[in-house]
C-alpha cells in the first residue's frame, strides 16, 4: 500500500508543519480496495468458517489444545501487558505530551462531548455490561477466585466487587486508549492514513509501514476485530435467548434459535453500518445511553437503594486496596485452579479487550479529532470507568442483595440472571423487554462500528468504506459469531472465550510495538520540537549572559533581518540573578 504523495513528509521522519494545511485529508478520500489485505483476510476467514461448519468438533478440540498451551506458556504475558498499557497511558496523560492536540492547533472537537461519550461507551463494551452486569459480581460472590475468601461471606462480597471493577474499569479502557491514541495522533496530527499499520511509520518509515509488515499488521487487525466482535455478538445472542426464556416467550433456546437471532441482528447492523457514523452509530448510541440510564434508575430505585449507596465507597476502597494483588495474579499463585479461573475471567477479559482494540481504537480515534492527548486519555479512561462503577454497583449490588435475601439467582443460567433480577422488581416483564431491546441495540451499534472499521482496514484507511465491503464484513462477522457458538457445543460461552483468547494473542505484540512507535512520534511532534528549541535558546542566552555580564543583562527581541518589512516592535527585559529584576527600556 502506498500512501498519498502529499503526506510523504510525515512518514519520512521529517516533522510536518506546525499547522498542516489538511490533516487527515487522506482519510476523507475514497481509496480502492487493497486487494492483498482484503483477499488474504477474506480467504482465511472463509476457510475458518468452512472448517467450523464442516468439522465443528475438530475445531473445538484444536481450540482447546491451543488454549491450554497458550495459558500454560503465555498467560503471564496477557497479565503483564494489560498493566503495562495502564502505566503507559497514565504516563502520557501526565507528561509534557498531554497538551499535544489530535489535530491542528486550536481545532475544536468534531463531536459534542455527550455524543462522544455515548458512542465511545456503546462501542467499547455495551453488550458485555448487559451480559456480565449481574453475572460477574454474583459469580464471584458465590464462587470467589481461588485463595481469596469463603463463598457468600462479607469478605466474598468485597472480593467480588473489587474483581469486577478490576476487569471493567481502568485496565480495559487504558488498553483501548493506547491504540486509539496512536491512530488518532497518526491520522489527525501527522496526516497519515487511518490504518493500524500507519502508526508504525516512526519505526519503519513510510515504505516499511506500508509494505509486507504493514499489510500483515492490518490483516491481524481484521482478524482481531472479527473474533473480538463476534464474541460480543455471541454473548448478545445468548442473552436475548435467555430473555426469551425468562419472559415466558420460549420454553428453551436451542442453537437454531440463537443462529436465527444472529441472522436477524446481522441484517439490522449491516443496514445501520451503510448509513455512516454520523447517522447510524451516533443515533443508535444516543438511544442506548437513554435506555441504559432508564433501566439503571429503575433498578436503583426499585432495588436495595441504601445497600447500593453503601456499596459504592466500599467498592472503590476494595478496588484500590486489592489492585496490586489482582494485577499480579497468575497461575504461579494457585496452580491449576487459578490457571483455570484466569482463563475464564481475567485472561479472557484481557484477550477480549485486546482483540477489540483495532476496531474500538480506530472508532474512538475517528470520533476524537480536535481533543488533546490529556483530554483523550481522561475521557476514554475515567468517564467509562465511572459509568462501569455505577453500573456494577446497581446491578451487581442488587443481585447480591437478592441472593443474600433468599432469591437464588446464582442457580439460573448466566445469560438469564439479569432477567431473573428484573423479575424481582415491579413490571419485571416490561423491564425484561427493555433489557432485550437494549442488548439488541448494543449488538447493532457495536457490530456496526466493527464492520465499518474492517472496511477502513480493507480500503487503505478511508473513513468512508464502500458499502459492498461493509456488507461483506458484516455478513462474515455474523457467520463467525455463529461458528463460535457451535464450537462451544452445550457450553457456548466456553467456545466464545477460547477462540477469543487464541486470536488476540498475536495482537499483544503489535500493541507493545505500537507504544514504542507512538513514543518516538511524540518526541518529534512540532509542538515538542518548538518547546525544546525555545527552552534551549533561552537557556543558552541566559548562560551566555551570566558568563559575560554576571547577573546584569537583558534579552532583546527584534525582527529577523529577512523580515525587515514587518512592523518593528522591540521589547527588552533586564534579568538579574536575584529578585531585583526590572523591566528594561522598550
Amino acid at each position: 500500500m502506498v500512501l498519498p504523495h502529499h503526506h510523504e513528509h510525515a512518514d519520512a521522519g521529517v516533522p510536518p508543519p506546525f499547522e498542516p494545511p489538511s490533516l487527515a485529508a487522506s482519510a476523507e478520500e475514497h481509496y480502492p480496495v487493497d486487494r492483498v489485505i482484503f483477499s488474504v483476510a477474506a480467504v482465511l476467514v472463509i476457510a475458518f468458517i468452512a472448517w467450523g461448519t464442516l468439522r465443528t468438533q475438530t475445531l473445538s478440540r484444536v481450540a482447546s489444545t491451543v488454549l491450554g498451551g497458550l495459558m500454560t506458556g503465555g498467560g503471564w504475558a496477557f497479565v503483564l501487558a494489560a498493566s503495562g498499557f495502564v502505566v503507559f497511558a497514565l504516563w502520557l496523560a501526565f507528561s509534557k505530551y498531554g497538551r499535544i492536540p489530535l489535530g491542528r492547533e486550536n481545532e475544536p472537537p468534531e463531536f459534542r462531548t455527550v455524543s462522544w461519550i455515548a458512542m465511545m461507551f456503546s462501542a467499547g463494551m455495551g453488550i458485555g455490561l448487559m451480559f456480565y452486569g449481574v453475572a460477574e459480581p454474583l459469580s464471584h460472590f458465590v464462587s470467589p477466585p481461588p485463595g481469596t475468601a469463603q463463598p457468600g461471606t462479607p469478605e466474598a462480597l468485597d472480593v467480588a466487587m473489587a474483581t469486577t471493577l478490576f476487569h471493567w474499569t481502568v485496565h480495559p479502557w487504558a488498553i483501548y486508549a493506547v491504540v486509539g491514541l496512536a491512530i488518532a495522533y497518526s491520522t489527525f496530527r501527522r496526516g497519515r492514513c487511518q490504518l493500524i499499520s500507519s502508526t508504525f511509520a516512526p519505526l519503519f518509515g513510510r515504505r516499511g509501514s506500508s509494505g509486507a509488515f504493514g499489510r500483515a499488521v492490518d490483516i491481524l487487525a481484521i482478524f482481531a476485530t472479527l473474533f473480538g466482535s463476534a464474541a460480543s455478538l455471541g454473548l448478545g445472542a445468548l442473552q436475548i435467548g435467555g430473555g426469551l426464556v425468562a419472559g415466558g416467550f420460549m420454553a428453551s433456546v436451542g442453537t437454531g434459535l440463537l443462529v436465527a437471532i444472529i441472522v436477524v441482528l446481522t441484517i439490522a447492523f449491516i443496514a445501520s453500518a451503510v448509513t455512516g457514523v454520523a447517522k447510524g452509530i451516533q443515533w443508535l448510541s444516543n438511544i442506548n445511553m437513554v435506555l441504559a440510564a432508564v433501566l439503571t434508575i429503575v433498578v436503583f430505585v426499585g432495588g436495595p437503594t441504601v445497600f447500593i449507596l453503601n456499596l459504592l465507597p466500599t467498592m472503590i476502597g476494595d478496588y484500590f486496596g486489592n489492585l496490586a494483588q489482582m494485577a499480579a495474579r497468575t497461575a504461579a499463585t494457585g496452580g491449576d485452579a487459578t490457571a483455570e479461573w484466569l482463563s475464564g475471567w481475567t485472561v479472557f477479559y484481557w484477550a477480549w479487550w485486546i482483540s477489540w482494540t483495532p476496531f474500538v481504537g480506530m472508532f474512538i480515534a475517528r470520533i476524537s479529532r480536535g481533543r488533546t492527548i490529556r483530554q483523550f486519555i481522561a475521557g476514554v479512561v475515567l468517564i467509562p470507568s465511572t459509568v462501569s462503577l455505577l453500573w456494577f454497583a446497581v446491578f451487581g449490588g442488587a443481585a447480591i442483595a437478592a441472593q443474600r435475601g433468599g432469591i437464588d439467582l446464582a442457580s439460573q443460567s448466566i445469560e438469564g440472571q439479569l432477567f431473573g433480577l428484573l423479575n424481582t422488581l415491579p413490571l419485571g416483564g416490561l423491564l425484561g423487554i427493555v433489557a432485550m431491546t437494549l442488548v439488541a441495540i448494543f449488538f447493532v451499534s457495536g457490530a456496526d462500528a466493527a464492520s465499518v472499521v474492517m472496511g477502513t482496514l480493507s480500503q487503505g484507511g478511508t473513513i468512508h468504506p464502500s458499502r459492498g465491503i461493509v456488507v461483506f464484513w458484516g455478513a462474515v462477522l455474523g457467520a463467525i459469531a455463529t461458528i463460535m457458538l457451535l464450537v462451544g457445543g452445550n457450553d457456548a460461552l466456553s467456545g466464545i472465550q477460547n477462540i477469543t483468547i487464541i486470536m488476540a494473542a498475536p495482537f499483544v505484540l503489535v500493541m507493545v510495538l505500537m507504544c514504542v512507535a507512538l513514543t518516538k512520534d511524540l518526541r518529534n511532534d512540532p509542538l515538542m520540537r518548538r518547546t525544546h528549541r525555545c527552552t534551549t535558546a533561552i537557556e543558552q542566552a541566559v548562560e551566555f549572559g551570566t558568563q559575560n555580564y554576571g547577573d546584569r543583562f537583558y534579552l532583546p527581541v527584534k525582527p529577523h533581518p529577512d523580515r525587515a518589512s514587518a512592523p518593528q516592535i522591540r521589547g527588552r527585559r533586564e534579568v538579574t540573578g536575584g529578585s531585583g529584576a526590572r523591566e528594561g527600556p522598550g
